[in-house]
């Protein structure tokens, strides 16, 4: 799984086989929370199976999504680079297998091959860019277009029809555009009856171009 992984790209067999031997795999339930803002900062994850989602959160629980990440993604990585605690947490949104990596061998690794120091760089650049998009998305569009441009994110090609699988709820989907959990299912029951989607058990399917505007 590794050698799949974007971060490990340029490494020898040696040192993939090195960071395997000292990789520790775990299978998480849907729901579980993988890391805590502000907690201790020592590991570096890889996803193998499953979602997982970064968020911010208040004491009163409400939450904002900062990413969702799939398999050969990882999450942690800022932890190899300071000693300040976790900036987001990190929870599963369906059962997933993960691969952790202690913060003394990674940094050992990036020591012995400065390459995978540019290939961390380029995936924090990756996320910067992500982020900025979701900071732009949240100023810009309204709540509307903000539903739209995540169904839009999550849907993928299947037999010619795109679809939202699994499908979020609508807390899941408030969370993340940063809007009420009503007004998404006002939007999402619209959609539907204007023919633009389907609300399937599992999934929604896209069946139609979506307007970007309400």
């Amino acid at each position: 799984m590794l050698n799949k992984v974007s971060l490990f790209e340029g490494l020898s067999e040696a040192q993939i086989k090195r960071l395997s031997d000292q990789a520790l795999t775990r299978t998480y339930p849907k729901g579980a929370i993988i890391i805590n803002e502000r907690d201790e900062a020592g590991t570096l994850f890889v996803i193998v199976s499953g979602m997982v989602k970064a968020y911010l959160s208040d004491e009163a629980g409400k939450e904002v999504v900062l990413s969702t990440m799939g398999p050969g993604e990882y999450f942690g990585e800022l932890a190899l680079l300071d000693d300040t605690p976790r900036s987001a947490s990190v929870a599963t949104m369906e059962p997933c297998k993960l691969i952790s990596l202690q913060k003394s061998l990674m940094q050992e690794t990036i020591t012995a091959d400065p390459d995978m120091a540019l290939q961390l760089l380029k995936g924090m650049a990756r996320r910067v860019r992500r982020l900025t998009e979701s900071v732009r998305t949240l100023a810009l569009l309204d709540v509307f277009g903000r539903l739209v441009r995540v169904l839009d994110e999550l849907g993928v090609e299947v037999q010619g029809t795109r679809v939202v699988e699994p499908r979020p709820t609508q807390q899941e989907l408030a969370n993340r555009i940063g809007a009420s959990r009503e007004m998404v299912s006002r939007i999402l029951t619209d959609l539907a009856r204007g023919g633009y989607i389907d609300m399937e058990d599992k999934r929604i399917v896209i069946r139609k171009k979506i307007p970007s505007h309400w």
